[in-house]
């Protein structure tokens, strides 16, 4: 079972319930209301993964593309 809790306290933003955590050069996005909807990018915004829909991943790359300073600061 996913620990919610801890990927949430171990994220490194959280923006609309998707947990965002660098992982290495690799970005992991997990929707924390649907745990079964989860992307990996890479620090260009690509997708390297998903098991999000179309629109759903639009979101999130529009979420990561805002505020991907705030995970290269935290993580230079």
């Amino acid at each position: 079972m996913i620990d919610i809790k801890k990927i949430a306290d171990e994220a490194d933003m959280i923006i609309n319930f998707y947990a965002f955590t660098v992982s290495g050069d690799m970005v992991r996005v997990l929707n924390l209301e649907n745990t079964s909807e989860a992307a990996v990018l890479n620090m260009n915004g690509e997708m390297l993964e998903t098991t999000m829909t179309d629109d759903e991943l639009a979101q999130v790359l529009k979420y990561f593309s805002k505020n991907k300073k705030y995970l290269e600061e935290n993580h230079a």
